[in-house]
């Protein structure tokens, strides 16, 4: 792999993402959550900072940018439809473009949804996804912004991507969302493995991250939002798939 990850917690449930090109030796931060542990990190490392690479203007994913900044020179590329939201964005992106870590070339991708901007960055050569709040392991962000149609949507081309794909997500909920989804859809066999191993790496102190994209397929339940199963669970048997994952927002919103 051209790509070093590395994973480690910043304030109180986000994953700090730094990924480093292995051939060029640039390090990006995925979302700048907070300054010390980035920090940290670099230092445990011996990695320079070259770039962050920003999914939305939450401020659990943006305060340490200013910080950063002033430490190191690095190059900050954010979501163009969010740059007024966003303070230092230094280029502006949106889904059908792409960025590059020395050799390595990210797709962006529009998720929106949890915020009306939010993209996610994927790494076609490696298939690698950093989906931030877009898409949890086995659950999805609020939506704050966006409406189900617009989230739906965004998730469809997700669903798209290889399904060998692994995916680092903004934080760590899988438990919470595991409880949920077992909730209403109980009998769902994959899910309920997925739910063991969740909790037997939290009980062995490890992140559940990240996790492999086809498994979400099968157990997530606002990515299955289309099957039948979900429009039985949510009784909405005639319902468009957009609707189906509505029904089952509202309801993870108010379990």
């Amino acid at each position: 792999m051209s790509l070093e990850i590395a994973v480690f917690p910043a304030l109180s449930d986000n994953f700090g993402y730094l990924v480093r090109d292995t051939a060029s030796g640039r390090v990006a931060a995925i979302d700048a959550p907070e300054e010390a542990p980035i920090l940290a990190e670099l230092n445990k490392r011996g990695w320079p900072l070259t770039d962050i690479f920003i999914t939305h203007h939450h401020p659990d994913h943006t305060d340490a940018i200013a910080p950063l900044k002033r430490h190191f020179d690095c190059n900050v590329i954010g979501p163009r439809k969010e740059a007024g939201k966003i303070a230092g964005l230094d280029a502006l992106v949106g889904g059908g473009d792409t960025v590059t870590l020395g050799e390595t070339v990210f797709e962006v991708i529009d998720v929106p949804g949890h915020t009306l901007g939010h993209i996610a960055f994927f790494a076609p050569g490696e298939k690698i996804l950093f989906s931030a709040d877009a898409l949890f392991s086995l659950g999805v962000g609020r939506m704050f912004e966006g409406d189900a149609q617009s989230m739906w949507a965004g998730l469809e081309r997700l669903k798209k991507l290889p399904p060998e794909t692994m995916v680092y997500c903004g934080h760590e909920y899988t438990l919470a969302n595991a409880r949920f989804a077992l909730s209403i859809d109980p009998d769902n066999k994959a899910l309920q493995a997925r739910a063991k191993q969740a909790q037997d790496q939290i009980d062995a102190g490890k992140p559940t991250i990240p996790f492999n994209l086809g498994e979400d397929f099968a157990a997530n339940p606002f990515l299955r939002a289309d099957t039948p199963e979900m429009a039985h669970a949510m009784d909405h048997e005639d319902a468009p798939a957009w609707q189906i994952f509505g029904a089952i927002r509202k309801a993870k919103d108010n379990f």
